[in-house]
C-alpha cells in the first residue's frame, strides 16, 4: 500500500474514533436506548449497503464519470478549469439534496429511507442504517447525477470521501463547543442541523434535507434551526414505528403497509 493511502486511512480511523469518543464525552441529545445493540445494528445494516455500493454504484459511477472527463460532459465541465473540481463537487452535492427531498416526498421511496428514520436514538451508527435495497432504489437518479453534474472520476472519490465524512458527522450525537455548531451550520450540515431532521414529528422532518452543503436548505427554504436539540423526539412518530427496529423486521418493512406519517 502506498504511503500516501495509508496516512488518508489513518488519518480517517482518527477521525472517526474522535468523533466516535466526542458524542459519548460530550452528548447533544439525551439518549434511551442501549448502545450496542442499536450500534451492532446499523453497522450489519450498513455492511449490507457497503457490498451493493462497491460491487455494483461504484463501478457504474466510475464509468460514466470517466466518460465525463473524456467528453467534457456535464455541468462542470463547462467551468473554467480550475473551479471544474470543486464544481463537480457541488453540483454532486446538490443532486444528492434532491434525491433526499425525493425520498420523504414519494411514497415508494419513502418505504425504504423510513428504515433508517426508525432508529429510536441518533448517533454516527445512524449514519450507515439504510434498507440495503435502498442503495439499489437510490442507483438510477445517482448514474443521472453523476452524468449531469459532470463529476470526474477525481470529483467524484472526492465528493464520495466528503460525503461520507460530512453523514458521520451530522449524524452524531456531539454537542459541539460554544456556537461552533451554529457557525459551521452557516456552510455545512451540522449534528444540530439534522438532529431537527430526525424529528418524530413531520414537520420538523421535512427540513435540513442537505447531506453535505447547508447552501440547498437555505436556497430553497427547507433550513431549520428550531426547535431546540432537548425537546426532540427521534423517530418516526407512528405506534407501532418499533416493532420494525430490529434488523428482520427493517428488512422486510418497505414491503408492508406503511403506517400513515404524521
Amino acid at each position: 500500500m502506498k504511503s500516501g493511502k495509508l496516512a488518508i486511512m489513518v488519518a480517517a480511523g482518527a477521525v472517526v474514533g474522535g468523533i466516535l469518543l466526542a458524542e459519548r464525552k460530550r452528548p447533544l441529545r439525551h439518549q434511551d436506548k442501549p448502545a450496542i445493540p442499536r450500534n451492532l445494528r446499523n453497522a450489519a445494516l450498513g455492511a449490507g449497503c457497503a457490498v451493493i455500493v462497491a460491487a455494483v454504484e461504484e463501478p457504474l459511477t466510475q464509468a460514466i464519470a470517466r466518460g465525463n472527463l473524456a467528453g467534457k460532459r456535464g455541468f462542470a465541465q463547462k467551468l473554467p478549469r480550475p473551479l471544474r473540481l470543486i464544481g463537480g463537487i457541488a453540483a454532486m452535492d446538490y443532486g444528492f439534496y434532491w434525491w433526499h427531498v425525493a425520498t420523504h416526498k414519494v411514497p415508494f421511496l419513502w418505504r425504504f429511507h423510513r428504515v433508517h428514520h426508525i432508529d429510536p436514538d441518533m448517533d454516527a451508527s445512524t449514519a450507515v442504517r439504510f434498507h440495503p435495497l435502498d442503495m439499489l432504489v437510490s442507483l438510477p437518479w445517482r448514474l443521472v447525477q453523476v452524468r449531469l453534474s459532470g463529476a470526474t472520476p477525481k470529483s467524484l472519490r472526492w465528493w464520495r470521501n466528503f460525503f461520507n465524512f460530512s453523514i458521520l458527522f451530522h449524524h452524531s450525537n456531539m454537542k459541539l463547543p460554544g456556537r461552533t455548531d451554529e457557525t459551521l451550520a452557516k456552510v455545512l450540515t451540522t449534528p444540530e442541523m439534522h438532529g431537527i431532521h430526525h424529528s418524530s414529528i413531520k414537520a420538523e422532518r421535512d427540513s435540513n434535507y442537505t447531506s453535505g452543503l447547508s447552501f440547498w436548505d437555505r436556497l430553497h427554504g427547507t433550513y431549520r434551526s428550531s426547535p431546540p436539540q432537548d425537546e426532540i423526539d427521534i423517530g418516526v412518530y407512528e405506534q407501532f414505528s418499533g416493532n420494525d427496529v430490529p434488523i428482520d423486521q427493517s428488512l422486510g418493512a418497505p414491503f408492508r403497509e406503511v403506517p400513515r406519517q404524521r
